[in-house]
């Protein structure tokens, strides 16, 4: 094969897991990558010490795993929100983001920062979407110049309008990243949170290749790939017509099978999909 993917999984499948016996569940099911759920570190993941930082980087480096970066950014500790009218809770809210930026950049070289966050980022306090939807782009804008300092690539994930207001389609996250105009500040492409979009996923990421440095693998009910209907292999197609060279991770969103059931049979579709490709 001339070209190759690269694997990972969100670690989010194994809170609970020891970190380390995680990780090597995680390498044994045959990734290369892990991207890492912050509040499965710590209920405030930026507390961590600096030698909690330099252990964790160390294990992920002796199970053969690379650091891929950060998902699920705000959901501990409890309460934060970042397009809030309440200036004092929008403003921790976005301290916390700045403070995962160091972490992520503590963890590892490159790292990048999915922000979905549905709930921390809707509209509320009787504010329109249009408002909450300015909150967040100008608190991503000044985010993204810690980012640059620290080699850390700021994600503006699109969600479906079923779960947020605030940013809801592919084509307007790629808006706001042009506006933004930080090549710290990008975005990416998720299966699952593609449900609503009206034109075909391959399409969508064609248009938007240029902006486009993280790609999460997932149902579009949300199950582990292999356990829908989903083809994924027309945007693997483009993927790798481009020379993708950023991950495909794994992303569920339904735990029930169990973690070592989930990485397993998610790669092992995923192979079977790209073999499919004939590349």
């Amino acid at each position: 094969m001339s070209f190759r993917f690269r694997h990972a999984i969100c670690n989010e499948v194994y809170k609970g897991w020891d970190f380390r016996t995680a990780c090597q569940s995680i390498r044994k099911a045959g990734y290369t990558g892990i991207e890492i759920a912050p509040f499965t570190l710590a209920e405030d993941p930026c507390t961590l010490t600096p030698a909690q930082r330099r252990e964790c980087t160390k294990v992920m480096a002796e199970e053969g795993l690379e650091f891929v970066g950060l998902h699920w950014l705000m959901v501990s500790p409890p309460g934060l929100h970042v397009t809030t009218p309440d200036h004092a809770l929008r403003a921790r809210g976005w301290r916390h983001i700045h403070d995962l930026i160091d972490l992520c950049a503590d963890l590892g070289p490159n790292g990048k920062m999915i922000f979905g966050s549905p709930k921390q980022r809707t509209s509320t306090g009787g504010i329109s979407a249009t408002e909450a939807t300015k909150h967040y782009v100008d608190g991503m804008s000044v985010a993204g110049l810690r980012a640059a300092e620290r080699g850390v690539t700021l994600l503006i994930e699109a969600l479906p309008p079923a779960d947020t207001d605030v940013v809801t389609s592919l084509d307007e996250a790629a808006a706001w990243v042009n506006q933004i105009g930080n090549p710290f500040v990008r975005t990416m492409f998720d299966s699952h949170n593609a449900v609503q979009e009206t034109e075909p996923h391959a399409v969508l990421v064609e248009r938007h290749y240029p902006l486009i440095r993280h790609v999460h693998v997932n149902e579009l009910d949300g199950k582990h790939p292999g356990k829908g209907n989903y083809d994924f292999k027309p945007v693997l197609s483009i993927l790798a017509e481009r020379n993708y060279q950023g991950w495909v991770s794994l992303e569920a969103f339904d735990f029930s099978f169990g973690a070592e059931t989930i990485a397993n049979e998610s790669i092992r579709h995923m192979e079977t999909q790209i073999t499919a490709l004939n590349l």
